[in-house]
This record gives C-alpha cells, sequence and structure tokens, in this order.
C-alpha cells in the first residue's frame, strides 16, 4: 500500500508531509510492513478520506483486544507495530496505532492523555493499582473537516457487551470519549485532569505519572507476567456474580 501524504490547510500554515502532524515516529511506526497490512485489510481505495479514518477507527477498537494487563516498562511496547502483532493492549498503546493509521493516510494526528475515575475495569484490576483512578488514559485527536475530534479506540465491543457498556462509536465529525454511564444508568468515567496532546508518545512523562501514583508496580515482581492474564475472562467472572 503507498502511503498517501496529502496536504492539509488550517492554522494560517501549510501541513506537509514534514509536519510533525502527519511524520512516523520510532513509536509510530507506521511505516513497518505489519502496520501497512492492518491499513490494507481495514480500508479499501475507493473509500473517501473521512470514510478510511472512520474504519480505522472501528478497526483499533475492535481488532485490537484491550487488556490493561498487556502492560510492561519496556518502550517497545507502545509502538504501532508491536501492538499489531500482539493483538491487544491497553489504552494508550491503542491511542497510538489510531494514531500512526492516521497518519499514515494522511490525516493530522496528535496524542491526548488524561486522568479519569471509574474505568471500565475489574476488581483485581483496581487491587494491582491500589486505585480507581487510572492516570494518563490515551486518547487521539484528529484534525478532520477543519476541525480537531478525538476519538477513544480502546474498547472493543465484546468488552463492552460484557460490562454493559455502549461501546464508543466515531463518525469523523464529533468527539469520541468515553461515557459518563453504563446501560443501566450508573456511573461509569468521569475525566478528572487532561494532559493535553502531544506530537509523539511522551515516555517520560508517562512513567514519572506511574511513579508517582503506582510507584508499587516498580517494585512488584509480579508485574512481569501480567500480560498471560485474560482480561476478558476476568470480566465475564466478576460480572455474572
Amino acid at each position: 500500500m503507498k502511503l498517501l501524504y496529502l496536504k492539509y490547510i488550517f492554522m494560517d500554515h501549510m501541513v506537509t508531509d514534514m509536519n510533525p502532524w502527519l511524520a512516523p515516529t520510532q513509536i509510530m511506526d507506521f511505516q513497518s510492513s505489519d502496520v501497512q497490512e492492518f491499513i490494507e485489510q481495514s480500508i479499501s481505495s475507493s473509500d473517501t478520506l473521512e470514510e478510511k479514518v472512520i474504519k480505522l477507527y472501528y478497526a483499533v477498537r475492535d481488532k485490537i483486544f484491550y487488556n490493561p494487563y498487556a502492560f510492561s516498562f519496556d518502550p517497545a511496547i507502545f509502538k504501532a507495530s508491536t501492538t499489531v502483532t500482539n493483538g491487544k493492549a491497553f489504552c494508550v498503546p491503542k491511542a497510538i496505532l489510531y494514531c500512526a493509521v492516521a497518519r499514515a493516510i494522511g490525516v493530522p494526528s496528535r496524542l491526548g492523555f488524561a486522568d479519569v475515575r471509574n474505568h471500565l475495569s475489574t476488581q483485581k484490576l483496581r487491587e494491582l493499582l491500589k486505585s480507581d483512578i487510572y492516570r494518563m488514559h490515551g486518547y487521539t485527536s484528529l484534525y478532520l473537516n477543519e476541525r480537531w475530534v478525538k476519538a477513544t479506540p480502546v474498547f472493543n465491543i465484546e468488552l463492552c457487551d460484557r460490562f454493559g457498556v455502549k461501546p464508543l462509536e466515531f463518525n469523523g465529525k464529533e468527539d469520541s470519549l468515553l461515557h459518563d454511564y453504563n446501560k443501566a444508568g450508573d456511573r461509569h468515567m468521569e475525566y478528572l485532569k487532561d494532559y493535553g496532546t502531544f506530537d509523539d508518545m511522551p515516555v517520560a512523562l508517562l512513567f514519572e505519572v506511574y511513579q508517582t501514583y503506582y510507584p508499587h508496580l516498580f517494585t512488584q515482581p509480579a508485574l512481569k507476567g501480567l500480560a498471560s492474564h485474560d482480561f476478558m475472562k476476568e470480566a465475564s467472572e466478576e460480572t455474572s456474580e
């Protein structure tokens, strides 16, 4: 698939393929064959640009299963190509992947981060973090239709069904942020702090925040085996009780 570098005019200047919102990075390695194949399988050449970016949103949301245990302190886990290869990731790598594939088709994109409460979670995960506040939750900000819109391709539809939460849709025109309430009317998500947007993954900032609020994770040997945990199974067991 040939990379499409399109030009956009906004904010009184020209955005070209050299702009940081369109460029590949070591983390957003959309030029890799794995990411290119993911893009090819998700869109068609006949799609409009808006259709492509919407289809890629759903591909990241549903083809990459959300797994908060797919975490380590190795920065390589954040790479778009790693996420595609693993087929599962937590919110930050999924937001990175969506940012990367959007850039690959010519849509200026940035990463956004926020602290949230009442995240889609389980008791086991809350016990691991020792908190119900999830720091540096990732989302993607894209420039479409002459404005920036936020998109959160995090929770795959199967997981939403398990938790009784309506899956997030994205139409390319309006922000797609996590719902305040679930289907039963219970409080689901509360945004507490917005860190803003970044041209690339702020690895140092992320680890600094984690070190501040989750210091026990940096000394917990069990963290190394978390990726083998099945979050979908855990969610099923807790929601069926």
